[in-house]
């Protein structure tokens, strides 16, 4: 087998967590009519070497993201300053509020491909847990086996909860977890603004189910098709609108019927986005890699994994939906 279609397999399987840091490069951002303006300028919010993934909004115009190594959740303020918002994570690398205010993780454990094997053997799968106010497990096994490496999440206004891991699940009100098929392939995963409709990457295509309050999901049908590159992160604004990571690539943008609509590219490769900022009409989104204090590209020793991400922002036409968090 080839190192590329080592790769390829690797990054299925893994997800955002393997890839080559590519640096800083020059981008235009040409007008998606209602979308973004011709020309609008991305701005570093924040970079650093812990990792940012899993970006959701806050109510006061910040922002929350997961540190998977250090085991935190960051925090940035609406003037991006940063701070730990919370510890003992249990390798967080998505999160998300609900209607509650409750903070809910998807919790990777100590399933980390590039963790050192000079550590003890990973003995906690991955959950998906409630971290605030209170901790508390909502899933860790689907047919009583334990899920694999989680990837995102999302939680309706009515509670319904859907996450990806490998395939795609959902939580039922009675707890259960229901998986959505076995031959999906999945990474993002968002509902519509009215809850009624679960959008699921599948490699270069989207998904879309008809979900009800309990959970269940049927109706499985293709959304949209890629214009190039795998579906990573995905956010909605208040029209409907899906914005898709697609890594190199840069962020898709999907009308509410699956209409290609354009491409914002990025200085890095891009994995997560989400709305926040004054009247939810700001644009962050997480870059693969970051400058070091020299002003250089951080680096890492030969095979040991780059986690260094950046944090960028956007001015928007758009406006993020206001009814969630995410």
């Amino acid at each position: 087998m080839g190192s590329k279609a080592m790769f390829v397999i690797l990054s299925c399987l893994f997800g955002s967590a393997l890839f080559l840091a590519q640096g800083v490069k020059e981008v235009t951002v040409t007008e998606i009519p209602g979308v973004v303006a011709a020309g609008a300028k991305w701005k570093i919010a924040w970079q650093g070497t812990n990792n940012a993934d899993g970006l959701v909004g806050t109510a006061d115009g910040g922002l929350l993201f997961a540190q998977e190594q250090p085991s935190t959740i960051g925090k940035l303020d609406k003037d991006d300053h940063y701070s730990v918002f919370l510890k003992d994570t249990h390798g967080a690398g998505s999160v998300t509020i609900d209607s509650r205010g409750r903070i809910i993780a998807a919790q990777r454990s100590c399933t980390d491909p590039g963790r050192s094997a000079n550590l003890p053997p990973c003995t906690e799968g991955p959950m998906v847990s409630v971290l605030a106010p209170e901790r508390k497990v909502l899933a860790d096994k689907f047919q009583g086996k334990p899920l694999e490496r989680l990837n995102d999440l999302v939680v309706g206004k009515n509670g319904a909860l859907c996450f990806s891991a490998g395939t795609a699940y959902c939580i039922k009100s009675d707890g259960e977890v229901v998986g959505l098929g076995n031959d999906i392939r999945s990474n993002g995963i968002m509902l519509s603004p009215d809850d009624k409709t679960l959008y699921v990457t599948n490699n270069i295509v989207i998904l879309a189910f008809d979900v009800k309050p309990d959970g269940t999901a049927s109706n499985r049908r293709e959304f949209a098709k890629l214009q190039g590159g795998n579906g990573d992160g995905m956010t909605i604004d208040a029209a409907g609108r899906l914005y898709v990571s697609t890594g190199a690539v840069g962020i898709q943008v999907f009308s509410p019927e699956g209409k290609y609509l354009g491409t914002i590219p990025l200085p890095r490769d891009v994995a997560s986005v989400a709305f926040s900022g004054p009247d939810k009409k700001t644009l962050y989104a997480q870059g693969r890699g970051a400058l070091g204090p020299d002003g250089k590209e951080f680096r890492t020793p030969e095979g040991v994994r780059n986690n260094a991400k950046t944090i960028y922002k956007i001015p928007m036409l758009a406006q993020g939906f206001k009814g969630r968090a995410k």
